[in-house]
């Protein structure tokens, strides 16, 4: 599902720290084929404040951290199953480690998809210390960058100095290399916006670090995800 290639290739920027935007990472066939049967099953919503940024949106896990198969893989299709797969590939891991320069090879990592519905976002942060790299993957067919919903690269944590910002329209993906100055955010979705943001996060996590999304023991209430009336 994931043309590794794409993601080997990509220049790594170094402004205002070392991040990568990289798009093509789909076909046009398995693109509109995730799009189609993107995730709703299964979902947590996370809020909150950790004292360094506010958020707001729905998560669902795809790999947890050290597992070596998708999560709930009965409500998942045969292309969000294919693609979970793609994750855990030592193939995958190569693509990434030649594209940020850290040895990506036996770094723990869980992927999680996500819904921003309208009123979601997630303030400016760096991350936390145990991430090495974030890769995000992203699912709208279309998208109004009016409506918000963008990944916001971040000069200092100041929400409007912006460097760039990526809209989560599918076959593009960011990759972000964890460090002290690795400031971003998603910009709030609009209000009466009449589709949620859709994305998949891929985080590689340091040796021995625990997950924060789905801390080992947690009893989480899961739902399915419900679109507001009248959304997409």
């Amino acid at each position: 599902m994931i043309r590794l290639d794409r993601i080997a290739r990509e220049p790594l920027a170094t402004v205002p720290y070392e991040w990568a935007f990289v798009n093509g990472v789909f076909s046009r066939r398995a693109g509109q084929s995730l799009v189609r049967a993107y995730p709703h099953d299964n979902f947590k919503t996370v809020r909150g404040y950790d004292h360094e940024k506010g958020y707001e949106y729905e998560a669902r896990a795809l790999v947890h951290m050290n597992s070596s198969s998708p999560s709930c893989p009965e409500g998942l299709s045969e292309a969000w199953r294919m693609l979970a797969d793609d994750l855990l590939s030592p193939g995958y891991r190569a693509a990434m480690t030649r594209l940020t320069g850290r040895d990506l090879t036996a770094a723990p990592m869980e992927a999680y998809v996500c819904h921003y519905g309208p009123g979601a976002w997630l303030g400016p942060h760096v991350d936390l210390k145990d991430k090495i790299v974030t890769h995000v993957f992203y699912f709208n067919t279309t998208w109004n960058t009016a409506d918000g919903g963008c990944l916001n690269i971040l000069r200092s944590p100041d929400m409007s100095d912006i460097f760039a910002d990526i809209a989560p329209i599918v076959g593009n993906s960011s990759v972000l290399i964890r460090s002290d100055t690795s400031w971003h955010s998603v910009s709030r979705v609009a209000n009466g916006c009449r589709s949620s943001r859709r994305s998949l996060n891929v985080i590689f996590y340091r040796a021995g670090a625990v997950s924060t999304m789905w801390p080992p023991g947690e009893k989480a209430s899961l739902h399915r995800y419900a679109p507001p009336e009248g959304a997409d």
